[in-house]
């Protein structure tokens, strides 16, 4: 018995060895599932999968103003705002619509935008009649002005560039021009203004050391690469619609044709996600963008995604900024690298940005856009632990990152005039009550939306804004078509992201807000708003049965024998 016992014992210790091991993945697994975001964006897989079975189908002329089954009066007032509205664009946008038509062949971006700006049944008709085009000819102030000559309020924000006024970065490009002629471009070393680049961006962030690139995208790249690097593992963590550049990394579901496995992408501000963090031993880094604290978990909003009226967003600075100080401290148990993308919100929150703004110091933090002055820029501030790109101990286990026109005399001269002119007693001031002031405006424009009797509200993180609709509804989209007819520019979004930049005057919102209040009660008058009585969820499993029947219409073409369509010769 002893002797069967004995042979039998490393048998059962293996087997319990195997059995921990099998409970352990499982586990792994399990808790890695349940801190995913119940979403598409959440999911990264099967969202690839989806929008690869989303068939195209289109509205007719007629189905374009009747897919939510309105009466027939409601139809018609459809129809004849839609042709008032086009014949405007007609008659207000000849020039810049004419050359927009003539290269968007010859410019994908323009392909993209262009079919991209409302739901893609409505795209076609849309873009045969609303055509505003993608010119400029000048800017100024708080406005920018077509080639036709119209006037439009700017708030694009140039994707977030803008955040002191057009006036303040043509300033920074034209007097950083001036610093750097001498030496032109020459590329490979350094102008001196880098030094005082260099200096005020350590104590903008906090950190030691900076590296330069020509984008926000770069930036990430390095930052994700140099947190693998000197971890010396492989995952990265981003959190549910979460923007991090378009590199394939940090864009793992739609947009990106492959798959990312060393991606991981987690709810926002969930203890899930914490314990997974705290788990886990392959997590080399966490991406944080600030941004999704107005809308978290959520992709940034666009109103070609905009089929009904649940886009959300709303901004709890608290409850943000305790979710990174959790952060903070499972980062720190953990050895992750804790890295802020402030490519987007970078100066706009605070002057020295989100570390400031939220209380939490990162390990690595990204800036771009607004940074640059005017031109295009990436930068990466670090720890000096992770910025080092080689082991003193194995020359040869480098990492690399180079780019030819790092550092661009130009750009550094930019970059220069807009960090002193960040420390001048003006640009300060604009910091004071920032919050107060912004907050402010969107409450007065909530009321004026409310007492108007339209089915809008807006959120707000600061000057970022975004437009949510209140009544179920397919064509929420129109209002970015009459915002611009009443000389409000939006970026290709719409109405999903309104930037301002901080030279707005109380005179000047409020010329904005009439212009909204008019655009809101053309597009409600016009009847885009009085469908047949429904609930999003009824929009959802309509546009759900529109895509079966277009997928069943494809499978019955493809299975037409060729020889039954084929002519005579």
């Amino acid at each position: 018995m002893l002797a069967t016992l004995t042979t039998l014992g490393p048998y059962a210790v293996g087997s319990a060895v195997a059995l921990w091991a099998s409970y352990h993945k499982v586990r792994t697994r399990v808790e890695l599932s349940r801190a995913k975001y119940r979403s598409l964006a959440g999911h990264a897989r099967i969202s690839r999968i989806v929008a690869g079975l989303m068939p195209f189908y289109e509205y007719d002329e007629t189905r374009f103003f009747r897919c939510d089954s309105p009466t027939n009066a409601v139809a018609e007032r459809r129809r004849s705002g839609f042709t008032r509205l086009s014949t405007h664009y007609r008659e207000h946008f000849r020039k810049t619509a004419a050359m927009t038509a003539d290269v968007t062949n010859g410019i994908s971006d323009l392909q993209f935008t262009g079919a991209y700006r409302v739901p893609f049944q409505f795209s076609r008709v849309v873009q045969r009649h609303l055509s505003d085009g993608s010119f400029l000819a000048a800017s100024s102030g708080v406005t920018v002005t077509d080639l036709d000559g119209n006037t439009f309020y700017d708030l694009t924000g140039c994707y977030g560039v803008n955040v002191f006024g057009h006036d303040f970065y043509k300033g920074c490009i034209a007097a950083g021009a001036v610093r750097v002629q001498e030496l032109g471009a020459v590329l490979g070393t350094y102008h001196s203004v880098v030094a005082y680049n260099v200096a005020r961006l350590r104590d903008i962030s906090g950190l030691d050391e900076v590296s330069f690139h020509m984008s926000g995208t770069e930036a990430v790249m390095q930052a994700v690469r140099l947190a693998r690097y000197h971890t010396r593992r492989r995952r990265l963590v981003r959190f549910c619609g979460a923007y991090h550049g378009w590199w394939g990394g940090v864009q793992p579901g739609v947009g990106n044709p492959s798959a990312e496995p060393d991606t991981l992408t987690l709810a926002d501000i969930s203890e899930r996600t914490l314990r997974v963090l705290r788990r886990r031993r392959d997590i080399a880094c966490v991406l944080v963008n600030p941004l999704q604290a107005l809308h978290p978990n959520r992709g940034a909003p666009s109103d070609a995604s905009l089929i009904d009226s649940t886009r959300t967003a709303h901004f709890d600075r608290e409850a943000y900024t305790s979710f990174l100080q959790q952060l903070r401290t499972v980062c720190d148990e953990r050895n992750i690298v804790l890295i802020f993308d402030e490519v987007f919100v970078g100066f706009r929150l605070a002057s020295e940005g989100a570390r400031s703004y939220f209380g939490v110091q990162p390990d690595l933090v990204t800036y771009g856009k607004t940074l640059g002055g005017g031109l295009p820029v990436g930068v990466l501030c670090g720890r000096s632990r992770l910025m080092k790109r080689y082991r003193d101990d194995r020359p040869a286990d480098i990492c690399f990152a180079r780019g030819t026109f790092n550092s661009h005399p130009y750009v550094m001269g930019a970059m220069h005039e807009f960090l002193r002119r960040l420390e001048t007693p003006a640009i300060q001031a604009l910091y004071t009550n920032l919050d107060a002031l912004w907050n402010g405006r969107a409450e007065q424009l909530n009321r004026r939306l409310a007492a108007g009797g339209v089915p809008v509200s807006v959120a707000n993180l600061s000057s970022i804004w975004t437009f949510c609709y209140t009544r179920p509804s397919r064509y929420n989209w129109m209002l970015q078509y009459y915002m611009r007819a009443e000389g409000l520019a939006l970026s290709w979004v719409g109405t999903g992201r309104l930037i301002f930049s901080f030279d707005y005057t109380d005179a000047d919102y409020a010329v904005v807000v009439d212009r909204i209040l008019a655009a809101c009660g053309a597009m409600h008058r016009d009847g885009w708003w009085d469908g047949g009585a429904t609930t999003n969820k009824a929009i959802k499993r309509n546009i759900l049965r529109e895509a079966a029947n277009a997928t069943v219409a494809r499978l019955r073409r493809r299975s037409i024998p060729a020889s039954s369509s084929a002519g005579t010769h």
